[in-house]
């Protein structure tokens, strides 16, 4: 009777363990599904809001945005904003997921999936040739990072 009553409080502490491991988890969620982080240009004609995993979800341009900046100035800048807040909204995700994880865990590294990996597996590897021409993506799409609309619409109008 004494070992029947010493497994039923180790299955007790157990699911006493898990309760209040899943309640700091879902407490964990919460917070990460809550992370909003906004960066604007400092006359605040432009701003761009990001989530915990740095999707754009709201984006703000004012009249005097398209006033001051040209198309892809404005890009430029709509990129940079993105890109500072997506940087906040990760270090407030690796804080808010930081006590959850074992002692050792890098939560920024986890939060990137590059956790397990180390810095020779993440650097590209240069040795190689892409074999793609140099205003292409991986995916063998075009880019468009250093082209202007003006620059097509010029071509265009000089074919005529």
């Amino acid at each position: 009777m004494a070992e029947e009553n010493t497994h039923r409080a180790q299955v007790d502490e157990l699911l006493a363990d898990y309760r209040r491991s899943r309640a700091q988890l879902a407490s964990v969620h919460q917070q990460m599904a809550a992370i909003r982080q906004t960066a604007r240009t400092p006359d605040g004609s432009v701003s761009a809001t990001v989530g915990a995993r740095g999707t754009l979800t709201e984006l703000t341009i004012s009249e005097q945005a398209y006033q001051r900046y040209r198309p892809t100035e404005l890009a430029k800048v709509i990129v940079e904003l993105t890109g500072q807040a997506g940087a906040r909204a990760l270090r407030e995700a690796s804080d808010a997921l930081a006590p959850v994880l074992p002692a050792g865990t890098d939560p920024e590294a986890l939060l990137l999936g590059t956790a397990d990996l180390d810095a020779t597996e993440i650097a590209p590897d240069r040795s190689k040739g892409s074999g793609k021409p140099a205003d292409s993506t991986e995916d063998g799409e075009d880019s468009f990072a250093e082209r202007s609309w003006l620059d097509d619409a010029d071509a265009a109008a000089n074919r005529r």
